[in-house]
């Protein structure tokens, strides 16, 4: 859950433990999505004048593409976050792009575009499916880590001199 409500929070602090599903209609198409969702743990309370104050860590594997064969690729994300929520008109909250307003009619604070906002920015836009990945042959796009490809692909004529004093130093 992370959705809490207003009148919970007056009393004090809540404990948050919950979990944003990769199939949460908060994301975007264009979002790197969490494999089996985002872990977020921490601590929701009050920061005086009608502010809210989370801290705590979000938690899991984003699912992306090889940015060299296109394959799949994973990635561990594992931050501590920090949001903080003031009511619409607030100063802070109109100087700073990193408080998250509240309607003024709100019941509750919905953490879950603070934490999509935080993973996307935490996830890694660029992964590799293994450290050595070949990637694809610029001419004819197959996939060199399953072997060399077929079309003889001929590379271009302005490394040939980088290419001899390569070879002449190994020699």
């Amino acid at each position: 859950m992370l959705t809490f409500d207003l009148r919970a929070l007056s009393q004090g602090g809540v404990q948050v433990d919950g979990r944003l599903a990769p199939a949460d209609a908060v994301w975007n198409d264009q979002d790197v999505r969490p494999a089996d969702g985002v872990r977020v743990t921490g601590r929701l309370s009050g920061a005086g004048g009608g502010r809210y104050y989370f801290s705590g860590r979000i938690a899991g594997t984003a699912d992306t593409s090889c940015r060299r064969c296109l394959g799949e690729a994973s990635a561990s994300v594992n931050e501590e976050v920090h949001f903080l929520y003031a009511p619409a008109g607030d100063e802070t909250a109109d100087d700073d792009p990193d408080v998250y307003t509240l309607d003024g009619r709100a019941t509750a604070v919905d953490l879950r575009a603070a934490v999509r906002e935080s993973w996307v920015l935490a996830a890694p836009q660029y992964t590799l499916c293994r450290d050595d990945c070949k990637g694809l042959c610029p001419s004819c796009g197959a996939d060199l880590n399953d072997g060399p490809c077929e079309c003889g692909e001929k590379t271009d004529a302005r490394w040939d001199s980088l290419k001899q004093l390569t070879a002449k130093r190994r020699s």
